[in-house]
């Protein structure tokens, strides 16, 4: 059973130790893999967003954060960000936290998503954002400088949520 609740100031050691290893492999998020905690816990527990935990017997192994793509008159569009713990991959977290991300952003008043940034080495993101209705509306060619396989590409990914 996993329950997805909203983050509390307690989850912020094990959202830190999901997050840590996922940007040290430099191979989904553009951030610096060397960003220190301050500043990559500033980003995901950005106060303009909503940030959830997923937990699996009682344990956190995934987490997400929700906001508006752009402000203003682009605050429409939601952006969404997700972490899963390398001990919980291949359990469903990551689509069970996709299908939480979307109905809250509809509760909130979202009229789409978009992520702008998908690696496109990374299929597992590509088939879970394909599986729940996104679609591949652009691509920025080798805009994303892989540890392992140099400059790749990354998709904008969109999906309507009216």
């Amino acid at each position: 059973m996993v329950r997805i609740r909203s983050y509390s100031d307690d989850d912020r050691a094990a959202v830190w130790g999901i997050f840590q290893p996922i940007l040290a492999a430099g191979d989904t998020y553009a951030l610096d893999p060397e960003t220190p905690e301050s500043e990559a816990l500033a980003y995901w527990l950005n106060p303009a967003g909503h940030t959830f935990v997923a937990e699996r017997e009682n344990r956190i192994v995934g987490s997400y954060l929700l906001k508006a793509n752009l402000p203003g008159l682009g605050s429409h569009v939601a952006n969404a960000a997700f972490i899963v713990s390398s001990s919980a991959r291949g359990l469903g977290i990551g689509q069970l936290m996709g299908e939480h991300c979307l109905s809250e952003a509809r509760r909130l008043g979202f009229r789409a998503m978009q992520f702008n940034f998908v690696v496109s080495t990374n299929g597992g993101a590509i088939r879970l954002w394909q599986k729940l209705g996104f679609s591949m509306v652009g691509t920025l060619p080798g805009a994303f400088a892989h540890r392992q396989y140099g400059f790749v590409d990354a998709y904008v990914m969109y999906r309507s949520l009216v």
